[in-house]
């Protein structure tokens, strides 16, 4: 897909108002919609728009514009520019710069990172800082020369880095830390939810003397039963006698 023009309303508004190309045509050369090209030659869209001449800013040729007028299926191209840039060269950045007055803050920051930041490697300390690798060691051995008085502070309050790299390297930091492996094996479980929602039972360390205690129940003697029996059955026979 080719470029468009610069810019792209303006130069359409020009050869709606100086040319008889085509809505498609048009279209086509700044990357807009046809029905937006017929609403800039109806007054109703880019209103207050000045037109940019796409000949005197080197886009078009007077050849071309003419070319496409002849022939309503030919699609404009862009003119070649004559005037070459140079590539850009990468710049490689180099330490980031630490203002004179924030320089003696330099060790209590490293301190704050290293105790709120473990993970974090000297490098990316370097970067979010601007100090050396020889002064991270010292405040990490508590070797610094003013180790008694340094005091950990956010290196974002000081003014020596911004909060966006510091959650950068961190997040940089937690990415290239290696993963803790879970065993499974004797592992604990979650419990169901049945049972981690219910109410705990209460136990009552005295018991309820107000109810009554239920009866024993009477062993039942066979024997007994039968001796009964019997003496129902004789006194039933001696009043028929």
């Amino acid at each position: 897909m080719s470029q468009g023009p610069l810019m792209p309303k303006a130069t359409a508004v020009w050869l709606v108002e100086n040319t008889s190309l085509s809505f498609d045509q048009i279209a086509d050369f700044c990357k807009l919609h046809p029905l937006e090209v017929k609403g800039i030659a109806d007054g109703e869209v880019a209103t207050g728009i000045k037109g940019l001449d796409p000949i005197t800013t080197g886009q078009l040729t007077r050849e071309e514009i003419e070319k496409a007028q002849n022939d309503p299926n030919y699609r404009l191209k862009m003119a070649e520019t004559r005037v070459k840039l140079p590539e850009q060269k990468r710049i490689k950045k180099g330490p980031r710069y630490t203002p004179v007055s924030r320089r003696h803050d330099r060790p209590n920051a490293i301190l704050w990172l290293v105790r709120n930041h473990p993970e974090l490697k000297d490098a990316q300390i370097m970067r979010l800082v601007g100090t050396t690798k020889t002064t991270i060691q010292q405040v990490r051995d508590r070797t610094h020369w003013n180790s008694a008085s340094l005091s950990p502070m956010d290196p974002v309050t000081l003014g020596l880095c911004s909060q966006i790299d510091l959650d950068f390297e961190v997040q940089r930091a937690a990415k290239d830390r290696p993963h803790a492996v879970v065993s499974h094996e004797g592992g604990g479980t979650l419990m169901p939810a049945e049972i981690s929602t219910a109410e705990p039972e209460r136990e009552e360390p005295f018991a309820d003397m107000s109810r009554p205690k239920p009866a024993k129940e009477e062993e039942i003697d066979v024997n007994s039963v039968f001796a009964k029996l019997k003496q129902l059955k004789r006194s039933d026979d001696e009043d028929e006698e």
